[in-house]
């Protein structure tokens, strides 16, 4: 037993060294090599934990993943009992946004992860399964939300979910210094105050408003 959870902890260690390369010196230094060195160990150690940069990349965003979704899971748990769908949708956006180290890192691996989709056939698949299962989760919030009568029935639940989604979009212009961070919350809050406008809940928390 001891071995294996030594095994994990190291592929654990090079996944995070993979970050930091995608992090400091960009996607095309993402190689077995790049990373065993920033890593600390040697080319053939590396390999003996992962034989491709395929698996490399796979394991490091499953990963982050995992990360994103602790952090989320302790930010639900702060929210308390019942939190309002609002302050819900508005957790999950922000925790997409490179706003801190972490999410910082995630979003950059998230988008050399899509670059390799685009020419890798298995990468594609499991990226392309990861989002849709991350969107259906918000879907369902959105649907749950509108029967609940937090957001008003005429409301198109696919249409919302996309357009939540699309907010997202904000991660790009936050890392190239055309918008700015407290720019980009002001614009999600004022989508979801108008998303939430109107209906017999309220529009939410001022604590949610103000995180």
């Amino acid at each position: 037993m001891p071995k294996q959870v030594d095994h994990h902890q190291r592929r654990e260690e090079i996944a995070r060294a993979l970050w930091q390369v995608v992090e400091q010196r960009g996607v095309s230094h993402l190689s077995l090599r790049e990373v065993a060195k920033e890593a600390g160990i040697s080319h053939g150690a590396l390999q003996h934990y992962f034989t491709s940069r395929e698996a490399m990349l796979s394991f490091a965003m499953d990963l982050a993943y995992e990360q994103k979704s602790l952090r989320i899971s302790r930010g639900l748990q702060e929210l308390g009992d019942l939190p309002h769908p609002r302050d819900v949708l508005r957790l999950m956006l922000v925790e997409m946004l490179p706003l801190h180290a972490d999410a910082r890192a995630a979003s950059r691996m998230s988008a050399a992860y899509v670059l390799e989709a685009l020419h890798n056939e298995k990468i594609h698949a499991q990226a392309r399964d990861g989002i849709a299962q991350g969107r259906l989760v918000v879907e369902q919030l959105v649907r749950q939300a509108i029967a609940d009568g937090y957001i008003s029935p005429d409301r198109d639940p696919v249409a919302e979910t996309n357009l939540l989604l699309a907010l997202t979009g904000f991660t790009t212009l936050i890392e190239l210094d055309v918008v700015g961070p407290q720019d980009a919350l002001t614009a999600v809050d004022q989508y979801l105050d108008r998303l939430f406008a109107g209906n017999d809940h309220g529009t939410g928390s001022e604590g949610g408003r103000s995180r």
